[in-house]
C-alpha cells in the first residue's frame, strides 16, 4: 500500500510540475485560450517557444524589430509589453526613446506620440527617469552614398517640393541619422522593419544595402524579415523577400568582383513570361498578370515588367517618384492622369507619365491590353499606390472609346 500511495503521490507531483511548467511557458493571456485556443498554441509554442528562441538574431535585436513594427503600425495596446521585454533583453531606455524618435519620420508623428505615452507608463513602473540626449560625438555617414542620395533628392524632389528636399537632406539624413543615441546599424534595422511593416518594400534596396554597410549581416537581415512576419503579417514579409534576395545577389556579385578583379556584372536576360504572377488585389481591379519582372542591380535604378490586363481590368491610382514609361504591346488600353481625360492607346504607342503625377492605366472595357512598364527608383521607392479606380471613373473611358 505504501508503494501504491508513493506512486500516486509521485504521479500527482509530476502532473503538478508539468502543469506549472506549462503555465510558465504560456505567454498568451488566458482569454486567448478561451476565445482562440489555436492562437494560444501558435503564440506560445511557435512564436515565443520557437521563433523568439532562434539564435540567428539576438533577443535584443528581435525586440528592436518587434517594437519597430508595433510602433510603425500604431498597435498601441501592444507597446507596453514589448517595451518591457526590450528592456529585459538589453535595449536601453535611451535606445527605445531614439527608436520612437526615428520612426516618427518613417511612420508619422501620431504613431510616435502614441508610443511615447505607452512607453512612459513602463518607464514609470520601472522607476526610469527622464531621458537626456547623448553627449557623444555625432555619427559619421558614408560620404559617397550620402552625396549621391543628396544629389538625387535635389534633382528630383526639390523642383516640386523644395522644403521637403531640404528637410530630407538637412534633418532626416543630416541630423536624425547622425544622432549617437542609436547606432547606425540599429537605425538601419529599425528602418527596414518599419518599411516592411507599413508595406513599402520598394524602399528596401537602399536601406538594406545601408544596413549591411552598417554591420548587419545577411543572415540577420533575413531573420528580421521572419520576425516581422509574425507582427506585421505574412503578406508584408513575403513581399519583402524578393526585394531582399536581389540585394543579396547584387552584393554577392560585387563582393566576388572586388575579390577576384573580375567585371562586377554580366548581361542578364529575363525570358518572356518569366515568373508569372497575378497582380495584387490591393493594387489592381480585375484579372491582371505580371510577368518578366526585372530590376537592375545597383547603381542602376530601373525596373520593369510585362503586365497583361483582361478587358475591364486596370491599376489603382498611383504615382512614380521618377516617372514611368509604358510601351503598349497589344490590345486597346486606357490611361488617365488625375483631372485629365481618359486617353486611348494601342500597339506601338509609348506613354510617358511624369514624376509624381497621379494616374491609372489598364485595358479598355471591351478589349484586353498588354504593356511593358518601366520606372526608376528614388531612394528605393518605385511606386506609391493609392485608392482603386472606381467604376464611375473607369466608365469615363466609354465616352471616348
Amino acid at each position: 500500500m505504501k508503494n501504491i500511495a508513493a506512486s500516486i503521490a509521485m504521479s500527482a507531483l509530476a502532473a503538478t510540475g508539468a502543469q506549472a511548467q506549462d503555465e510558465r511557458r504560456r505567454v498568451a493571456p488566458p482569454a486567448v485560450y478561451d476565445v482562440a485556443p489555436g492562437l494560444g498554441h501558435f503564440t506560445d509554442d511557435v512564436l515565443f517557444g520557437e521563433v523568439w528562441e532562434r539564435t540567428e538574431l539576438e533577443p535584443r535585436d528581435r525586440s528592436l524589430v518587434t517594437v519597430s513594427v508595433i510602433v510603425s503600425t500604431g498597435k498601441t495596446a501592444q507597446i507596453a509589453g514589448h517595451v518591457g521585454r526590450a528592456l529585459d533583453n538589453g535595449v536601453t531606455p535611451e535606445e527605445i526613446g531614439e527608436l520612437i524618435t526615428h520612426l516618427a519620420f518613417y511612420s508619422g508623428w501620431p504613431n510616435a506620440i502614441s508610443a511615447v505615452a505607452e512607453t512612459k507608463k513602463v518607464f514609470d513602473e520601472r522607476n526610469i527617469g527622464a531621458i537626456a540626449s547623448s553627449g557623444a560625438d555625432r555619427l559619421e555617414l558614408q560620404a559617397v552614398p550620402g552625396a549621391a542620395r543628396s544629389a538625387s533628392v535635389n534633382a528630383t524632389v526639390a523642383p516640386t517640393a523644395a522644403a521637403l528636399a531640404d528637410l530630407t537632406n538637412r534633418v532626416l539624413f543630416g541630423d536624425l541619422w547622425q544622432r549617437p543615441d542609436l547606432s547606425a546599424r540599429d537605425r538601419s534595422l529599425v528602418t527596414m522593419s518599419a518599411l516592411i511593416a507599413i508595406g513599402q518594400p520598394e524602399q528596401l534596396p537602399f536601406h538594406a544595402n545601408r544596413a549591411m554597410d552598417n554591420g548587419l549581416s545577411s543572415a540577420e537581415a533575413s531573420e528580421a524579415v521572419t520576425q516581422t512576419a509574425f507582427y506585421a503579417g505574412w503578406p508584408r514579409a513575403m513581399s519583402a523577400v524578393p526585394v531582399l534576395q536581389r540585394v543579396f545577389e547584387s552584393r554577392k556579385v560585387s563582393a566576388h568582383a572586388t575579390k577576384t578583379g573580375e567585371p562586377a556584372a554580366d548581361l542578364h536576360i529575363t525570358r518572356a513570361n518569366a515568373t508569372p504572377a497575378a497582380g495584387p488585389a490591393d493594387y489592381f481591379t480585375g484579372e491582371v498578370q505580371v510577368s518578366g519582372h526585372y530590376r537592375g542591380n545597383e547603381p542602376a535604378r530601373i525596373s520593369g515588367a510585362t503586365v497583361a490586363f483582361t478587358a475591364g481590368a486596370r491599376t489603382a491610382w498611383h504615382t512614380h517618384p521618377l516617372g514611368q514609361t509604358l510601351f503598349i504591346v497589344s490590345g486597346k488600353g486606357w490611361v488617365q492622369k488625375d483631372g485629365g481625360p481618359v486617353e486611348v492607346v494601342g500597339p506601338g504607342d509609348v506613354v510617358w507619365i511624369p514624376p509624381m503625377v497621379k494616374h491609372w492605366h489598364g485595358a479598355s472595357a471591351q478589349e484586353p491590353m498588354t504593356h511593358f512598364a518601366v520606372a526608376e527608383a528614388l531612394i528605393g521607392n518605385v511606386v506609391t499606390w493609392m485608392e482603386k479606380v472606381s467604376d464611375d471613373d473607369y466608365g469615363l473611358g466609354l465616352r471616348i472609346d
